[in-house]
């Protein structure tokens, strides 16, 4: 098979749960711990830091994944879904795993992928682990795909745990309180192992404590530790960002290269992770933290968070894909100077669509899409489900043909916001 064979393969095959949804999802950990046995368990040949939360995961794990880089270490990142190339997923400092990585991989297990029934996240991950060990990583920056417990990544031991925050997402699965949420995410926290907690969230701080408590695992909360406070400067540039650490000043930031509000959480707890390795026989300087920020798009190539990809028109992508994503961006978007405001936007049909719409701006032309995915909510739906609720535009039937409509009918003064789903962000950016 040559690449494109390949990935026909795993697509069409493999239960995948980003294009089917619920029928590809596994409630136990049975089919990894098979395919990581015949591997040879790779997950046991690496160090790891392992990353869980509703919202904020991807983005602090390619932050520590490019801190980690700046400090020499050969490092490794796995994260989902990927944009445009299969191989976004997994990444050794920064670079995709190989084409021919992936087809000598698929063609010399795909006899067990079937015979155990493995799903495509569950197959992603023995990859992932087995060209990490093969490769001899220092250390691999781990996301979750879903959850955290019975997530299939949930088969390592990490130096460190962390759960960025908790949100209502995946209720289907997860529970349908953030109690219950954080229970599953809290599934990820290890025996004596340190873990960081992104946000002090009222009502839930307690699942955490306690299990960290019963598993004698030391537990820091970002949000306590580390402050960031915007510095304005006069000639207008973007602000600089003092960081605070224990009521100290730590460093500052000249200019932080992810935009909106929420980067700023992500950070904290990148900062927190980063502090705790730094306790485990690793070396991290100041100077080498500073640089991982600062060049975190080009060490990890990380796209679609609030990524701006035009002037004049002003075009604005951002995955956020639920309540609390889709909150942020609205913050973000009433910063930003425009005459007009254009809304691409798409959703996905697992997701709570009406609380997610309520949140989206009434002042705004909306131009409603279907990403090209199974799980995208018909775009004619969508249109009608936002007419109940003030937001007026119209439907297309493609990502392609609404962002072109939205051009159309902008002006330079205008801005363009494209998102409501990670799949209608991968068509653009």
């Amino acid at each position: 098979m040559n690449y494109t064979e390949t990935l026909e393969y795993l697509f069409s095959r493999l239960p995948m749960y980003q294009r089917i949804g619920p029928a590809a999802y596994r409630a136990n950990l049975d089919n990894i711990l098979s395919f990581c046995k015949i591997l040879d368990n790779p997950e046991r040949k690496f160090k790891s830091v392992h990353i869980a939360g509703t919202n904020g995961k991807g983005s602090t794990s390619h932050l520590i994944a490019s801190i980690l880089q700046e400090a020499g270490y050969n490092t490794g990142l796995f994260t989902s879904p990927h944009y445009r190339d299969f191989r976004e997923r997994i990444r050794i400092n920064g670079n995709m795993m190989p084409e021919n990585e992936v087809i000598s991989f698929v063609e010399k297990w795909k006899n067990d992928f079937e015979k155990i029934g493995l799903s495509f996240f569950e197959m992603v991950t023995g990859m992932a682990f087995n060209y990490f060990a093969e490769e001899n990583v220092d250390i691999a920056v781990v996301e979750t795909g879903l959850g955290g417990r019975l997530d299939s990544t949930n088969v390592i031991h990490p130096l460190v745990s962390v759960i960025t925050n908790i949100g209502m997402d995946h209720m289907h699965f997860l529970g349908d309180t953030p109690e219950q949420i954080a229970t599953e995410k809290a599934g990820i926290i290890k025996t004596k192992t340190p873990v960081v907690i992104g946000e002090n969230q009222p009502g839930i701080k307690r699942v955490f404590t306690d299990q960290a408590h019963k598993l004698q695992s030391p537990i820091s909360f970002a949000e306590d530790n580390f402050k960031i406070v915007h510095q304005f400067q006069e000639n207008g540039n973007d602000p600089k960002l003092n960081v605070f650490y224990k009521n100290k000043l730590y460093f500052t930031i000249c200019q932080y290269p992810l935009k909106g509000s929420f980067q700023i959480k992500n950070l904290r707890t990148a900062l927190q992770s980063i502090e705790e390795i730094n306790t485990l026989g690793f070396s991290i300087s100041e100077e080498q933290i500073k640089s991982g920020i600062n060049n975190i798009v080009k060490n990890t190539n990380m796209c679609g968070r609030w990524q701006i990809l035009q002037q004049k028109p002003l075009v604005i992508c951002d995955s956020g894909h639920n309540a609390d994503g889709i909150n942020e961006v609205v913050k973000n978007i009433y910063t930003e100077n425009y005459k007009t405001l254009h809304m691409v936007i798409g959703m996905v049909n697992d997701k709570d669509i009406d609380q997610m719409m309520e949140l989206l701006p009434k002042n705004a032309r909306y131009y409603f899409c279907k990403a090209n995915i199974p799980r995208a909510l018909d775009e004619k739906k969508l249109c009608l489900q936002a007419t109940e609720i003030g937001l007026i535009g119209d439907s297309y039937e493609t990502v392609e043909k609404a962002f072109q409509a939205a051009k159309d009918q902008s002006s330079p003064d205008d801005m363009i916001f494209i998102g409501g789903s990670t799949f209608v962000v991968a068509e653009v950016v």
